[in-house]
């Protein structure tokens, strides 16, 4: 199921889907969350850990888009051919909601930055803050009706906009580099030894999670792709890219100020080492990098998340209403469903403590589940042997090898996340299922399989176990 020709996207446009969709607030944020955890050693290992997982879950994205090309919908539909049409549609609504609160996180710290500012925007959550995001919301919303690659192109603009300030950052920390400071943020300040570093290290996955979500750009995108071919290659470079760039800001970093400096810099830390660095331009020249940055991330965001419900829909594991587009070709009726939540959400941060942290910590929680299921269908399809059959035994060995490396590398970051996370997406993967029910019963279909009505039934328990330990305090969001 292939675009219209004026809707393709060239191997430029689909790398900029997957930079634009991986940096966003995370990178400026790094310097200080590492730093809060780790020294420049335990940093080390923790980009090796997670740059290797990714790469390998990146290697499973291109080989999928490779072996079965006529799985043309990205990250739910290796799901559910592998597993069936539950934990397809749970892929599906989990990485569609993860979508969602990964732009009501955008949209927080837009107005946080501001805020710095203007301090009627505050923390990001004041009335002004969030009637001028949904402002932006609704205008994004008028954009991205006029068609996919009008938004497309806007956002190569963005991304190109916002990795300059990146390359101005790493340009002058190379400059202003100290051995000295560096030497003493080596081992984080504790004594150098391998349970040391290996607490530290833990103690940061979690982050490397939220900066690496959006990996899958073009594979979401792949329907829209001008080469099938390049979805894969796309994906590889994509990854690679902002994997330097992240080491890079990391690293560099705890050669300019101390651990317990960098440690305490407020949103967005790369800001105040800029700062330190060059003086205070250097905090407003940072700040606009990071608003480009965030408006560029905000509308991959909006892209995908339409995209998936719309492509869902399409092949019948969404209800047939999503699937309606306008004359632009756009997936109107995708986009609106998507804003109304995204729009819900945002209204709720008014009345949580630590907006952004939650929108952040929550949209890892709800991608990790479908990177999980992509990674376990290609070790699955390695494993039988399926599509293999006119290739050499090499090819499926290290297919499989990669595959599996991806499938612990995601059950770690799902134990490193935490149970809390995890009962909390299952207070939202629960009521979504609504949509299944509706799609099954236009199909006149079987709802469960009784292996899906044990997956359902442990959903709704973990769901309400989550709501009650948030009424009696157990867990605090």
């Amino acid at each position: 199921m292939s675009a219209p020709r004026n809707q393709q996207l060239s191997l430029g446009a689909l790398v900029a889907l997957v930079v634009g969709s991986m940096i966003g607030s995370g990178i400026f944020a790094v310097p200080s969350a590492f730093a809060r955890s780790t020294g420049a050693a335990g940093a080390f290992v923790a980009w090796a850990i997670a740059g290797f997982g990714m790469l390998m879950l990146a290697f499973v994205f291109q080989t999928l888009s490779r072996r079965r090309p006529d799985l043309d919908t990205g990250i739910y539909a290796y799901a559910r051919a592998g597993f069936g049409s539950y934990l397809g549609f749970a892929s599906a609504v989990g990485y569609w909601i993860g979508c969602c609160l990964a732009d009501v996180a955008c949209l927080v710290l837009i107005k946080a930055t501001l805020g710095q500012f203007f301090p009627v925007f505050g923390d990001g959550t004041t009335v002004t803050a969030i009637i001028s995001a949904s402002v932006l919301l609704w205008g994004v919303h008028v954009l991205v009706l006029r068609g996919v690659k009008e938004a497309a192109a806007l956002n190569t603009i963005a991304t190109i906009a916002k990795i300059v300030p990146l390359f101005v950052f790493i340009v002058v920390a190379v400059v202003g580099f100290r051995a000295d400071i560096f030497a003493l943020n080596f081992w984080g300040g504790d004594e150098p030894s391998l349970s040391n570093v290996a607490s530290q290290v833990r103690s940061t996955m979690l982050v490397t999670v939220f900066v690496f979500v959006g990996i899958e750009g073009a594979s979401v995108y792949s329907r829209y792709a001008r080469r099938r071919e390049d979805v894969g290659i796309a994906t590889v470079l994509g990854f690679l890219g902002v994997l330097c760039l992240l080491v890079l800001v990391t690293i560099l970093s705890y050669g300019v100020l101390l651990r317990p400096d960098l440690a305490v810099l407020p949103t967005p830390a790369l800001a105040g080492v800029m700062a330190a660095l060059v003086g205070p331009w250097g905090l407003v020249f940072i700040s606009v990098g990071l608003l480009i940055s965030i408006l560029g991330n905000y509308l991959s965001w909006s892209l995908l998340a339409a995209e998936v419900l719309h492509s869902a829909a399409k092949n019948q594991t969404m209800p047939a209403f999503l699937a309606r587009e306008n004359a632009n070709g756009a997936p109107a009726a995708a986009l609106w469903m998507t804003n109304i939540v995204i729009q819900v959400f945002l209204l709720v941060t008014w009345f949580a403590q630590y907006a952004f942290t939650l929108a952040l910590k929550m949209t890892s929680a709800m991608t990790l589940v479908p990177y999980l299921l992509v990674a376990a269908y290609g070790l699955k399809l390695a494993w039988n042997g399926l599509t293999y059959e006119a290739d050499p035994r090499g090819a499926r060995n290290l297919d499989l090898v990669r595959s599996g490396v991806a499938t612990v590398y995601a059950l770690g970051m799902l134990y490193a996340g935490g149970l809390k996370f995890l009962l909390l997406s299952a207070v939202l993967y629960a009521p979504g299922t609504v949509l299944y029910f509706l799609v099954r019963r236009e199909q006149k279909a079987r709802i469960f399989t009784p292996a899906e009505t044990v997956v359902f039934a442990a959903l709704v328990v973990a769901a309400i176990s989550a709501l009650f330990a948030l009424s009696s305090g157990a867990i605090t969001v």
